[in-house]
């Protein structure tokens, strides 16, 4: 098929609620992944929602992992990355600021917990790379404009601390270990810490 053919199958509407082929696709897989789980989501329940061949989906997305990312992606762009901005700390502490973006992030996971352990196995699978980069495109600016100023040896300790204790925070969590509102307070407390810790020194 040509380019021009594979891109009018993608936006392909469907007359009973004029959403493109690809919206429905990807709102079925997130559905699905909610309701059922990562391990258990099936590429031909996902073309039986969407009202889509399966293959329509394999033009689209090569492999079952590519479909699931490509959903995750499309979702953490309208729901975790929505609302975050380049804004500077103003009459915040550095404190205060870096928790306005990490709770930004994480506030759309604790009200979808399944979504946030399906993250977790994807972005390990292939075109999860494609998760990761997209999450640092995101995420970047935004803390980047609230450190502006900042020591940048702290910002690369913070940077390495903050980011392992995240992944070892998402490891546990997708293990059952501990519940999806336990990430933020713990992010809290190492934050609030580690600036402090920062601030006193520069007091010095």
């Amino acid at each position: 098929m040509s380019a021009k053919g594979a891109e009018a199958e993608c936006v392909a509407v469907d007359e009973r609620t004029a959403e493109p082929a690809h919206d429905r696709i990807h709102r079925a897989v997130v559905d699905l992944l909610e309701a059922e789980g990562y391990d258990a989501l099936q590429v031909r329940e996902v073309a039986r929602r969407a009202r889509v061949s399966l293959t329509k989906i394999y033009k689209l997305h090569g492999t079952r992992d590519e479909l699931i990312c490509a959903a995750l992606e499309v979702w953490m762009r309208e729901n975790r990355y929505a609302g975050l901005e380049a804004r500077g700390r103003g009459e915040e502490s550095l404190y205060e600021g870096l928790m306005r973006v990490l709770r930004r992030i994480f506030e759309p996971w604790e009200r979808h917990p399944a979504l946030l352990a399906a993250y977790f196995r994807a972005r390990s699978a292939p075109g999860g790379d494609a998760l990761i980069r997209r999450g640092f495109e995101a995420v970047v600016p935004a803390a980047m404009a609230v450190l502006d100023g900042v020591d940048s040896d702290f910002v690369d300790d913070l940077d390495t601390v903050v980011s392992s204790l995240v992944y070892g925070l998402l490891g546990r969590f997708a293990r059952g270990e501990i519940e999806v509102r336990q990430i933020v307070p713990a992010l809290d407390r190492t934050v609030y810490w580690l600036t402090t810790g920062y601030l006193a020194e520069r007091g010095r």
